[in-house]
């Protein structure tokens, strides 16, 4: 990497796929130096096997980077099940079939351990849990979806946001679909704050 001292502790792992690529780069912890493209494939598909495969080609046990990954990486990293499972949260045992509960109930019970063989864990975990942290733009987008949602769709605020994005879909603004840049400009919003 063109570093006199190279200190793994100050760089973060980021896997990411889109349908024409897998990659995985390293992020500084201070932006200091420049992301370090160090695994990418346009054949291999983001699942198991394949990130398996890509963690032991970069000695992930060796370096034991911080993993920054989206939610779907999450389920890939700890061994989960994908698709629509029962428990699909990674911190805690959410019943994801429990209609009746999803908006009233609010604690649901943590997720003691990671077991091949238990709720909905079906591959040994390629990461410890707490070496995984999630993306800030995926937090955002998931906070603001479920703010739009949780929203009185007759009230001042739901009112407002329609002001502010008149060029959205009303079908858009009431499922709280949005992206970065217009999140960015609803926190700049003095207004809004």
């Amino acid at each position: 990497m063109g570093l006199s001292q190279y200190n793994p502790n100050e760089w973060r792992l980021f896997i990411d796929s889109s349908k024409r690529s897998l990659k995985c780069l390293l992020l500084h912890n201070g932006n200091k130096f420049a992301c370090v493209s160090i695994g990418h494939s346009v054949i291999l598909k983001e699942h198991y096997a394949t990130v398996k495969m890509f963690l032991q080609k970069l000695c992930y046990d060796e370096h034991n980077w911080i993993a920054c990954v989206d939610l779907k990486m999450v389920n890939i990293l700890l061994g989960q099940q994908s698709g629509y499972t029962i428990y699909p949260c990674f911190l805690c045992l959410w019943d994801s079939r429990a209609d009746e509960v999803h908006w009233e109930k609010k604690n649901w019970p943590v997720r003691q351990k990671i077991a091949v063989g238990e709720k909905n864990i079906i591959n040994e975990q390629l990461v410890i849990r707490d070496r995984i942290i999630l993306l800030p733009l995926h937090i955002k987008l998931g906070l603001m979806k479920q703010f739009v949602k949780a929203l009185n769709k007759d009230g001042t605020c739901f009112n407002y946001l329609c002001s502010v994005y008149r060029g959205l879909s009303s079908e858009k603004l009431k499922a709280g679909i949005f992206d970065g840049s217009q999140i960015r400009k609803l926190i700049k919003d003095e207004e809004f704050a």
